[in-house]
């Protein structure tokens, strides 16, 4: 399934000596356990000591060289106001590296990979990294499942509870992490729980303060990139709405032979029209102005033009498989988090559908939804005033940065900060930051972490990342996911 959707808001060793009689043991214990050098033998079963915590449960084991790397479950309340309620097991990662480094607490905002990752802060610390799965992905879902109680106070609730618990493990300084909807979490997460981590850092993190007012995309999409791409993506979507009844044809053909179904958004007509919708954000979402050249002319053959759809926006989406997946971020965009509407004058009497365009139509009927007014105005006034060592990135030409977080007046004396990518999408980092703003923004998070080494705390300037880069561990790749979603 491609991934591209404009509102799925995505992100993811100590040197010891070792003498006399206990260098032998020591050493026995890290070749037998995997554990690094700046482990002690009464914490080298890193695994041992983390199932000893009330509610942990272990899943699997998967080596990689210089860390321990484990999946478990930690037995969480369905509802933290009322904890006799339930429970349900939310699913995590554990890349540890040592308990005398700083620990990432990231998040997607979505389903946890189970594949070794770093994310950023991780790699610019030389800590270890818990990735947390978000309630009612699944299989982090209760059962049966209170959609009532898929809110951002539970989850920070989730996120919280599990803090604490490691940090009986792991007692040096946290940061909070995630990008994307992974950056809305750790944010939210900081302004019901402001004193659990040391500094936030959240990449291309959406603000959708007032629902209903999005102008700041109109005047996005009016000046992203430049003219001959923005007109020529414009006559591509065009284009494909003229050319409907063929691809639909292709579309519909498609989805039989391969088991996919429109019962949620209703037919194949339209999926369609909500995937030509996504075109022109999912481009500048995953792509550069210097992917304008790979845009098809307008006289491109419908073979061609149903090819750059399938890869920019993504056919799978809107079936009924496709949506399952994301039915509880669907479920918050509708309830809380808010979701973006633009308008399409270039497309005036092709569009069928009007209001289709809206997460209500994503989620089953059968699961009742209702708006939650002022909660994302709480986050942004929080953020604004209260908030301290937060550190924000996004990328210039990435849509869901239309509406971003904005700092308080007092931001520099709180150490908040938001720096943009020239010319990024949604993949975009510190490392993509200019030279100064990399140098600040690495030298904040070694501070927040504890770890800052004395020529960084003289001279930001010196900053960079503790950990040499890992290729496989390191790669990261944007998740792309058909739809509008961060």
């Amino acid at each position: 399934m491609r991934t591209a959707r404009r509102w799925l808001p995505a992100l993811v060793m100590c040197i010891g000596t070792l003498a006399g009689a206990g260098a032998a043991p020591a050493l026995a214990a890290t070749a037998a356990t995997g554990t690094t050098a700046g482990e002690t033998q009464d914490t080298a079963d890193i695994k041992d000591r983390i199932l000893q915590i009330p509610g942990m449960h272990f899943v699997e084991e998967k080596p990689y060289q210089g860390y321990r790397y484990l999946v478990l479950t930690y037995t969480q309340p369905v509802d933290h106001r009322h904890p006799d309620r339930g429970t349900f097991e939310q699913r995590f990662t554990l890349l540890h590296k040592s308990t005398d480094r700083p620990t990432v607490f990231y998040t997607s905002g979505y389903n946890v990979s189970t594949t070794p990752s770093r994310s950023e802060p991780t790699r610019i610390v030389d800590g270890n990294q818990v990735s947390m799965e978000y309630r009612f992905f699944t299989p982090s879902r209760p059962q049966p499942a209170d959609w009532s109680t898929l809110d951002i106070w539970q989850a920070a609730n989730d996120q919280h509870r599990l803090y604490q618990a490691l940090k009986t493990v792991y007692g040096k300084n946290w940061l909070a992490t995630g990008g994307s909807k992974g950056g809305m979490t750790a944010t939210y997460y900081r302004r019901f729980f402001p004193h659990d981590m040391n500094g936030t850092v959240a990449y291309v993190a959406p603000n959708d303060v007032h629902n209903g007012d999005d102008r700041p995309y109109d005047r996005f999409f009016a000046t992203v990139g430049d003219k001959a791409c923005r007109t020529q993506l414009n006559s591509v979507q065009r284009e494909a709405l003229l050319r409907r009844d063929q691809i639909v044809a292709r579309y519909q053909k498609w989805a039989d032979e391969n088991g996919k179904t429109f019962k949620v958004v209703g037919s194949a007509d339209k999926a369609y029209e909500n995937v030509v919708l996504d075109l022109v954000w999912s481009f500048w979402q995953y792509h550069l102005q210097s992917d304008c050249a790979s845009v098809p002319a307008t006289n491109a053959s419908t073979d061609e033009l149903y090819k750059f759809i399938d890869t920019i926006s993504g056919f799978d989406g809107y079936t009924d498989q496709g949506l399952e997946r994301f039915t509880p971020y669907y479920y918050q965009a509708g309830t809380e988090l808010g979701s973006p509407t633009f308008k399409t004058p270039h497309l005036k009497g092709l569009l069928r559908y009007p209001g289709i365009y809206a997460p209500r139509n994503y989620v089953s009927r059968d699961i009742p939804m209702k708006w939650k007014p002022g909660v994302m105005a709480d986050v942004d006034r929080w953020v604004r005033n209260d908030s301290t060592q937060m550190l924000f990135v996004y990328g210039q030409n990435d849509p869901w940065g239309a509406e971003p977080f904005r700092l308080g007046r007092d931001a520099a004396a709180r150490h908040d900060y938001r720096f943009v990518a020239p010319g990024g999408n949604h993949g975009s980092n510190i490392a993509q930051l200019v030279a100064d703003e990399r140098a600040t923004a690495t030298a904040e998070v070694l501070k927040w972490a504890g770890v800052a080494p004395a020529d960084v705390r003289k001279d930001e300037r010196h900053a960079k990342p503790l950990a040499p880069y890992d290729a496989k561990l390191d790669r990261q790749p944007v998740e792309r996911e058909a739809m509008l979603r961060p």
